[in-house]
């Protein structure tokens, strides 16, 4: 009954139907109520959007499970210190995350959201090394303008920390607890072999995850080995031989001389540390004496010289590669994790010899004397038979590349280099262009994006950071054609559809910018980016006061969207109400330190204020965050040449005209300051050069 309640929760959490996994799960915790069903349980209420469930579910748990989820809990219902408390306890200051690199990450994201930097990018980076595939937590540390350049990140020690999670624990992803099985958090145990069919079996194999294991290196243990200490008498590792249906009863020996009876190690180490899979027989047989492995290589040498592969050593070896595909393995914590039992030519041989033998081994029953003489026998025959025969002759397995399964199909180990090599090289290229992009070095991150293959760069991620890029760089016009190319490739994503409704906003098209933003009420009402593209139409009718509502519903479909905060405070300036337009700016602040445009928001108040200080200390702090922007340098001069530094503010002003000449508010400002200093001549100069400039229209509210 608990894994038919616990494969139909399961199979919901697969197809998106939450509320039948809820009840279901409601149901498994009523009649086996434990630790692990309730983690499931609660599992399914934070995928349903209801963490306060799962919140109350999972309070003063102490298992490693259990906390990650009760974080991401509190971390959902914004109660950051107590997420905080749960995944690095007080009383335990030394002790271990759980759950690896995501709770690196998620403690990365607690430190940010309460202003601790430091300690933000250190769980970052620790998240990164643990998993270089964690994308999110460069993004964050790209955002925080603390990430290295991507081709260190996503280098040589990448690929060799990848594979090596590959090759050594046999994953199908360094991450796989939680995205491809929704929180499976399944033990095995206390089933019978006579309750269990095979397709219940597989099922158990398969789904057996639990969510979040503290890290990858967790121990096997043994299928057999009950889970609460209760008795269990199924082996998830009696793996049938492909000779066996051949032979109709014929039973082979074990296929590992190190193997247990009744799956009691299932992991076993050679001298060099490697791990090594072991093996149960199908069929509970007596203990058969095992033969040396390197003999057996001798033996399979002799048995192939002669003659091409007989059709038992082919299906052999195809019944091995299908073994190695369905084979799982029960990894630290209760944990489940994917192994494969390499098709050893020692193997097939041994089976080989169990073909050609069958007439010795056709009864079960035959005693140990018996086979041992058999191979004896084998022996004396071959060892003659070798002495004549030439090296060219012995083929032995370690010369077959040996296999590893990737997402549920086992490939080839050059092939898994092979991919992690691309995926690599992928990520160097996207993450370059996104840190440059962080840093405002937006020319050099267009050069970069262009490096993508077609395929990449028409993809609406790339194609919105190629939009934004030409936003910052005050080129509307270009920015307006990438977005509106971003939404054909992909109308139903929102990605940068907030900085587009900007790019309308100073272009000043009201149709344009009107349609768009019914078009993202009508695709999410529940994006804080619709309500920003809403809020931005209204702004450009002049009606702040119902743009100021639209944009606080922003906020509140998103706390921690900064940017509805930043446009929120730009209502607010407009209308005069410089007490909230602070507030509105500082919030923004409170969640991104480097947004530019809250700081720059910040220096046009006191600017209108006349504290002409707190102005000038305001827009360089957007400066050093932002150092091209030429419209940030303008105010930047505009604010010294108030404190009567005029010296340093023409020097200002020409790096703004430097770093975009299209720009006639820098030249313009410059011809001010000089005729503040009475040199005419030179402010006519700039003049005429400013009147030969085309025309440019664009409002100029730093967003």
């Amino acid at each position: 009954m608990e894994a038919i309640l616990t494969d139909c929760v399961q199979n919901s959490l697969r197809h998106f139907m939450f509320k039948n996994a809820i009840f279901f799960c409601e149901r498994l915790c009523a009649e086996f109520p434990s630790e692990v069903n309730l983690q499931l349980l609660a599992a399914s209420y934070l995928q349903n959007n209801q963490a306060y469930s799962a919140y109350h579910i999972l309070k003063g748990m102490q298992t490693s499970q259990s906390r990650y989820l009760f974080a991401i809990s509190c971390f959902q219902m914004d109660l950051l210190n107590e997420a905080e408390t749960t995944l690095c306890p007080s009383n335990e200051p030394g002790g271990e995350i759980p759950n690896g690199a995501a709770g690196h990450y998620l403690l990365g994201l607690i430190y940010r959201y309460t202003d601790r930097k430091r300690s933000a990018i250190h769980h970052f980076r620790l998240a990164l090394s643990i998993d270089p595939l964690l994308w999110s937590a460069y993004e964050e540390l790209c955002i925080l303008g603390a990430a290295e350049e991507a081709t260190v990140v996503f280098g040589e020690a990448a690929a060799l920390c990848i594979e090596k999670q590959y090759f050594y624990h046999g994953l199908a992803s360094p991450n796989l607890h939680v995205a491809s099985e929704g929180c499976n958090l399944v033990s095995s145990r206390n089933f019978s072999s006579e309750d269990v069919s095979r397709r219940q079996l597989k099922n158990t194999q398969v789904n057996s995850l639990r969510d979040i294991p503290s890290n990858h290196h967790g121990a096997a243990i043994s299928a057999s080995q009950p889970h609460n200490g209760g008795p269990s008498n199924i082996s998830l590792y009696n793996t049938p031989s492909p000779v066996a249906s051949q032979l109709s009863g014929v039973v082979p020996p074990p296929l590992c001389r190190n193997a247990q009876p009744n799956g009691s190690n299932l992991n076993t180490v050679n001298a060099d540390g490697s791990p090594k899979s072991v093996v149960n027989s199908l069929v509970q047989a007596p203990r058969r004496k095992f033969v040396d492995e390197g003999k057996l290589q001798k033996i399979s040498g002799r048995l192939f010289s002669d003659s091409g592969p007989r059709r038992s050593t082919r299906l052999a070896g195809d019944a091995g590669v299908n073994t190695n595909a369905n084979t799982t393995g029960v990894a630290g914590n209760g944990t489940s994790s994917s192994k494969y039992l390499g098709a050893k030519l020692s193997s097939v041989a041994l089976r080989t010899v169990t073909v050609r033998n069958s007439q010795y081994w056709a009864n079960d029953n035959i005693e140990e004397g018996i086979r041992a003489e058999i191979f004896d026998d084998i022996r004396a025959n071959l060892a003659s038979a070798n002495s004549s025969s030439s090296p060219g002759d012995v083929r032995s397995l370690d010369q077959d590349e040996p296999t590893v399964p990737v997402g549920g199909v086992v490939t080839s180990r050059s092939k898994v280099s092979s991919g992690v090599s691309e995926v690599l090289g992928l990520l160097k290229t996207l993450g370059e262009g996104y840190r440059l992009s962080c840093l405002y070095r937006c020319q050099d991150a267009l050069n970069t994006f262009l490096t993508l293959p077609l395929r990449h760069y028409n993809t609406s991620w790339v194609l919105s950071q190629v939009g934004k890029a030409h936003f910052e760089l005050i080129d509307y016009l270009e920015a307006d054609r990438v977005f509106s190319l971003s939404l054909r490739v992909s109308p139903y994503s929102l990605e940068g559809m907030d900085i587009y409704s900007t790019v309308l906003y100073h272009l000043k098209e009201d149709m344009k910018l009107s349609y768009l933003a019914r078009e993202l009420i009508s695709t999410d009402r529940l994006a804080p980016q619709s309500w920003c593209a809403m809020g931005n139409c209204y702004s450009l009718q002049k009606d702040h006061k119902t743009a100021v509502k639209i944009f606080q519903r922003s906020v509140q479909l998103n706390t921690r969207f900064a940017y509805a905060h930043t446009l929120c405070g730009h209502e607010y300036v407009a209308l005069e109400d410089f007490e909230n337009g602070i507030k509105s700016y500082q919030d923004a602040l409170q969640i991104d330190s480097r947004h530019y445009n809250a700081w720059y928001g910040l220096g046009m108040i006191f600017l209108r204020q006349e504290k002409f200080e707190f102005s000038e200390h305001h827009f360089r702090t957007a400066f050093l965050i932002n150092p091209r922007s030429s419209v940030i340098l303008s105010y930047l001069g505009t604010a010294l040449h108030a404190l009567k530094r005029s010296e340093d503010a023409i020097k200002i002003m020409d790096c703004a005209i430097f770093s975009d000449r299209k720009n006639p508010l820098p030249m313009y400002q410059k011809a001010n300051i000089l005729m503040s200093l009475e040199k005419f001549d030179e402010a006519l100069e700039v003049l005429q050069e400013l009147k030969g400039l085309p025309s440019r229209s664009y409002m100029y509210r730093m967003n």
